[in-house]
């Protein structure tokens, strides 16, 4: 990613982290936090990576996001200054499952290594 993307995928993110706060209050979405921002070299795409706190509540709040994609677009635009305003296009960060994950296997073989001592 160049230069160029990077400092647009940044704007980007703590623009979205900020529209969130102060538009989007949906008590139903529960926390949502804008993980990663990737754009296009052509900077007319932004894949937007959102983490929900409560694991029952994604799809609905990926679905909900979506149904607001022009709101958010539209306050984006207004916001920061670029040529032109790149489509959002949202995903689930399942990072945090990786992690999750990972971690349960590491406590097993701690926990292994322990009984057996």
């Amino acid at each position: 990613m160049s230069v160029r993307q990077k400092k647009v995928a940044s704007l980007i993110q703590e623009t979205l982290g900020a529209i969130f706060l102060e538009k989007i209050r949906d008590p139903e979405l529960g926390l949502v936090t804008i993980t990663d921002v990737k754009v296009t070299p052509d900077l007319k795409i932004a894949k937007v990576y959102i983490s929900v706190y409560q694991k029952e509540k994604r799809e609905y709040a990926l679905e909900h996001i979506e149904s607001m994609k022009g709101l958010i677009r539209s306050e984006l635009a207004h916001r920061i200054t670029l040529r032109s305003t790149p489509e959002l296009k949202f995903f689930i960060d399942d990072t945090f499952d990786y992690i999750e994950k990972i971690d349960k296997i590491f406590e097993s073989i701690k926990d292994d290594n322990h009984k057996k001592e």
